[in-house]
């Protein structure tokens, strides 16, 4: 099973998301958050295109990439997960040093709140991320999709409306 940085990301929020995402039941594309989100990438550093590198590897796409000083500059909404974020960028550098590059450092933005947040990648933080991959093979192999947990992120969510709507029995 391919993992790639999104199930890092979504691990981080919601295992029962996870397993509907990996199973291709999306509700992404409905989200005015997740809309949002794109706008803000793509209009907050109009000129940042031109100065770092997009990159593609394994499973990954990084915003940018400043290839000068081995910083990863991802962006992002708000901080309401950042926690989740954190992984995300984590699981990019450890990307990055699978394929030789190495002493990569990251930056998370938060353009409309005017903040970065610097994150760098530890050695528990590998063992982790490996941990994390492996319990992600785990949880969207199963043919069970974990059970709901409410959680405050849930109203916030583009899985809201199915994981909360009912069937009424007439």
């Amino acid at each position: 099973m391919n993992i790639n940085a999104t199930y890092i990301n979504i691990y981080n929020v919601c295992k029962r998301e996870l397993w509907l995402h990996a199973n291709q039941i999306r509700f992404e594309h409905t989200s005015d958050i997740v809309y949002d989100g794109k706008l803000i990438h793509e209009d907050s550093y109009p000129l940042r295109s031109s100065k770092y590198e997009e990159i593609e590897i394994d499973g990954i796409k990084v915003d940018y990439y400043d290839t000068k000083n081995k910083v990863i500059h991802e962006i992002k909404r708000s901080n309401k997960i950042e926690q989740a974020h954190e992984w995300q960028l984590k699981y990019y550098m450890y990307v990055f040093e699978q394929h030789g590059v190495t002493d990569v450092k990251g930056i998370l933005e938060y353009p409309t709140l005017r903040k970065t947040q610097p994150v760098v990648l530890s050695d528990v933080d590998r063992d982790r991320i490996k941990e994390i991959i492996a319990d992600i093979d785990k949880i969207i192999s199963s043919e069970e999709c974990p059970p709901l947990q409410k959680k405050g992120i849930c109203k916030s969510c583009s899985y809201y409306e199915f994981c909360f709507t009912k069937e009424v029995e007439e």
